[in-house]
């Protein structure tokens, strides 16, 4: 054969002429994410992403435990199969999980967060971070004391988005960040304080949801009881925090209460003070003229609640309603959700085009698509004892809870069907416990802290390599399920 012949032969070659079984092997390293997209591309990709040793590959690496002859008897396909049981695990549908309940003080926790490997607390002025193995072992934990009063909000950001340590230092941990009525805000890194930032005139009410700025320079928002919004540096000069502060944005005439990034422009921070009153800072502004920075106002009826943004809206729960702002333009443009007579909490899953308000003894499903005048719900969540104060939403379940309820109650984030319902407490103490201070949900993963009797308990939940499903089981008062 002509050799160029030959060689236009293999350059004429595709990715489709090679082996399916060698590109089996090869999907099979890719993640679920990655397999998602191939599935997407054409038929014959669809063909080798749906492939039965992909997902008994990934089946057997999850859950070794479960994975038997029967495993997959009752389902036709394989990838059907892991994903039902990774759906149902996401929803807490079983009664078995890992699960420790843990004592240290009689105070009650008011914030909690659950990073990759740890539980974070905050009790008053001091935060405590508990490896999650050790919990089960009752080994060790940290305890962060050294902020001098009541801490007021808690956020964890990546690390590697920050310029705070050298580059070789960076990597998948995450930074601590807690803001505190003694007036600072701390950084927190391996157990210690790395940065305290100070420049608030009062107490420091709000960190900010997300970090402003590029690539170039990130940038941490705070809001004050002063009613300012300082804006510091993320970067490694300045000598344990000093020169971080860039600039103080001053408008609002009460306390600011949340600060959230705009999706569309991560250079824009929304805030709204208790009054109500909403203004939207530029970061890049120019900081020798202050007042120029604020690039839009607008107002809300009501106590402020929640705030999130998403792309050009900023979604405003305030006294008994939703409002979506366009942020282009400072104009309401539609209600989300109308929860009477008073809102307590607010979420949203921009994904799904769905929000969820908490209100008295029963939550509420929306679909931001409807835009109405007089919004319907989707679906009531309702079953609570007083108001719903804390709520979670993710893709598979919206978890709800409040002071007053003794139960956690979980939903299918789809449907608002009541997946499964978890104590906040120790079973033995149900009849002086009384409901939930805080939570935090991670995946399979749930932490719930419990006040009134008990309030230095918290009740840590993994249900990771659960095996029995919910059931209509009245007997076992930790975990009950309704269809």
């Amino acid at each position: 054969m002509d050799p160029l012949q030959s060689y236009n032969n293999q350059i004429s070659r595709t990715v489709m002429d090679l082996d399916p079984d060698a590109l089996v092997h090869c999907a099979s390293k890719l993640s679920l994410q990655d397999l998602s997209n191939m599935a997407m591309t054409c038929k014959f990709f669809r063909r080798i992403a749906y492939s039965d040793s992909i997902w008994s590959n990934k089946f057997r690496e999850n859950w070794p435990q479960q994975c038997t002859s029967s495993s997959f008897s009752q389902i036709s396909e394989v990838r059907e199969a892991y994903l039902a049981r990774r759906t149902a695990l996401q929803q807490f549908k079983f009664v078995d999980p890992l699960n420790v309940q843990l004592y240290h003080s009689p105070v009650s926790y008011t914030h909690l967060l659950l990073d990759k490997d740890s539980i974070i607390l905050a009790q008053g002025s001091i935060v405590q971070i508990f490896k999650i193995d050790s919990v089960f072992s009752g080994g060790p934990f940290q305890l962060l004391e050294d902020h001098n009063a009541r801490i007021t909000c808690m956020r964890l950001f990546p690390l590697k988005d920050t310029s705070l340590f050298r580059s070789e230092m960076q990597n998948a941990d995450n930074l601590l960040v807690t803001s505190s009525c003694d007036r600072t805000i701390r950084l927190w890194w391996k157990g210690r304080s790395q940065r305290c930032f100070r420049g608030h005139n009062g107490p420091v009410t709000t960190v900010a949801d997300r970090l402003l700025g590029d690539c170039s320079g990130k940038v941490l928002g705070t809001g004050g009881e002063d009613g300012t919004v300082c804006l510091w540096s993320l970067r490694c000069s300045g000598k344990r925090g000093q020169h971080a502060l860039k600039t103080t944005f001053y408008g609002h005439e009460k306390p600011v209460t949340l600060l959230s990034v705009a999706g569309h422009n991560s250079s824009l921070l929304v805030s709204i003070s208790k009054d109500a009153k909403v203004r939207v800072w530029d970061v890049n502004a120019s900081s020798s003229s202050r007042s120029s920075c604020c690039v839009g106002m607008a107002c809300v009826h009501g106590a402020p609640v929640a705030m999130k943004c998403h792309e050009t809206l900023c979604y405003v729960a305030a006294g008994s309603s939703v409002t979506a702002i366009d942020l282009r333009t400072m104009q309401k443009v539609s209600t989300a959700a109308i929860h009477l007579p008073k809102l307590y909490s607010f979420e949203i899953l921009a994904s799904k085009s769905l929000i969820c308000t908490g209100g008295d003894e029963k939550a509420m499903l929306w679909d931001i698509r409807k835009n109405q005048e007089k919004p319907e719900p989707v679906a009531d969540l309702d079953g609570h004892i007083g108001h719903v104060t804390h709520l979670h939403m993710d893709l598979y379940k919206i978890v709800t809870g409040g002071p007053k309820d003794l139960y956690v109650k979980i939903w299918e984030t789809d449907t608002g069907t009541l997946a499964n319902s978890l104590t906040c407490c120790i079973p033995e103490e149900l009849e002086s416990a009384i409901g939930l201070s805080a939570m935090a949900v991670n995946g399979y993963r749930i932490v719930t802290s419990s006040c009134g009797a008990e309030p230095g308990l918290f009740y840590f939940r993994d249900f990771t390599n659960s095996s029995r499903p919910v059931s209509l089981d009245e007997d076992n008062p930790s975990s009950r399920f309704w269809e």
